[in-house]
């Protein structure tokens, strides 16, 4: 499973040109899930996640959680990063689970976040054509891998 996890001020989702998801301060996550894995990962992305010392406090260190913000989370399916880039020039996505495993874990991973979440939880829509909208704040991004 491979996050990628952006702090915003605030990011949205648009699905046939309704918003289909939106958040304020937080983090927008794009979730990818890979063939090898299972429902076993879900808890240790969302803690990580959840708990990822990334916002800044009154110093200006990056010593905050989403959790002790209340910060909302914007989650998004994105197979794409499971591409394979190194050979040729075309990415190869073999890596990526096929829908039938990748819906689920990600609905999975969206309810687990919902129950734990101090502030908000909004997502899009597994498989969908998104437009997705976001204001980085730092810019801070970072990858979580599991």
């Amino acid at each position: 499973m491979i996050a990628v996890i952006q702090r915003v001020l605030e990011s949205s989702v648009t699905i046939d040109k309704q918003v289909y998801g939106s958040i304020g301060q937080g983090l927008l996550v794009l979730l990818c899930v890979e063939n090898e894995d299972n429902d076993e990962k879900i808890p240790y992305m969302v803690e990580k996640i959840l708990n990822l010392r990334i916002f800044e406090d009154e110093n200006g260190k990056m010593s905050k959680s989403l959790q002790d913000i209340n910060g909302d989370m914007l989650i998004i399916s994105q197979f794409t990063l499971a591409g394979n880039t190194q050979k040729g020039r075309r990415p190869d996505f073999t890596g990526a689970a096929k829908p039938e495993i990748a819906k689920p874990m990600y609905e999975s991973f969206i309810e687990a976040v919902k129950k734990q979440i101090n502030g908000k939880a909004a997502h899009g829509q597994f498989g969908a054509d998104m437009k997705v909208a976001l204001i980085n704040d730092g810019p801070v991004t970072m990858i979580v891998k599991r």
